[in-house]
């Protein structure tokens, strides 16, 4: 048994990682800014953090936002890793950041650069959007009369606790660099998906595929996102909506 430390702990993914690496025998620190444990913003680091670090054989790095900070929050995290001597750092990115324009996937790409730069042994997994990602999508979209989604957009939803017992399996092993992604079992059109969504939810839209413009969007359209070589998931689209009773 050993010691990991789980940041983003109380979040979607950080709570399943937290829970398997639990069922397999080992001891979990969580972290999150509301976390009764650690309660650490790893923005802001300090003490705190310190203390989180001390004493942990491995870290699954799971925390993030869209609303900026991730870099400096990898920064602080990467040095305090250092200092305890915590030989193994596992992060989680997502298919497509080096490929896609995305504001919030190039910050994921800036941290996946540090994690590689870093003095801490370190593993990084990409994997795909998460099937609830699509859920929070589709129910915007659906509070109007008609969905509109991007023309020729294709998604590869994953199950999440799919991707955490992954991200705990390779926690507990030894850093290993850049593993192979981790797609979806299904690559399918956004409008198919959206359907798919209406119909579990008995909702009746008409769905409307709308062109969009930019270098992002054209990363979208071509796939940069997708990994259908690596469609290792099982759970599929309609297995999640079934399971949250949609």
């Amino acid at each position: 048994m050993t010691t990991i430390l789980v940041t983003g702990g109380t979040g979607t993914l950080g709570r399943l990682v937290t829970e398997r690496l639990r069922a397999d025998g080992h001891e979990v620190r969580v972290l999150s800014r509301h976390s009764p444990q650690y309660p650490v913003d790893l923005r802001a680091g300090g003490p705190a953090l310190d203390a989180a670090v001390a004493g942990v054989s491995a870290i699954v790095h799971c925390a993030s936002t869209q609303r900026g900070g991730d870099e400096r929050s990898a920064r602080n995290l990467l040095d305090a890793a250092r200092r305890a001597g915590v030989s193994h750092l596992v992060y989680i990115s997502i298919v497509g950041v080096d490929r896609v324009p995305f504001p919030y996937y190039r910050s994921k790409l800036a941290v996946e650069r540090m994690v590689e730069a870093s003095e801490v042994g370190w593993t990084i997994l990409r994997a795909t959007q998460f099937h609830d990602l699509l859920v929070m999508f589709f129910r915007g979209l659906a509070r109007l009369p008609v969905v509109f989604v991007p023309a020729g957009v294709r998604d590869q939803p994953v199950e999440v606790a799919e991707v955490a017992a992954r991200l705990a399996e390779l926690a507990a092993g030894a850093p290993a660099g850049r593993v192979a992604d981790m797609g979806g079992p299904q690559v399918r059109t956004l409008a198919d998906l959206a359907r798919t969504y209406l119909r579990a939810t008995g909702r009746k839209r008409p769905v409307v595929s709308v062109r969009l413009f930019g270098k992002a969007y054209g990363a979208f359209r071509a796939g940069g996102h997708l990994t259908p070589e690596r469609a290792v998931g099982k759970g599929t689209f309609e297995d999640y909506l079934r399971a949250a009773g949609s």
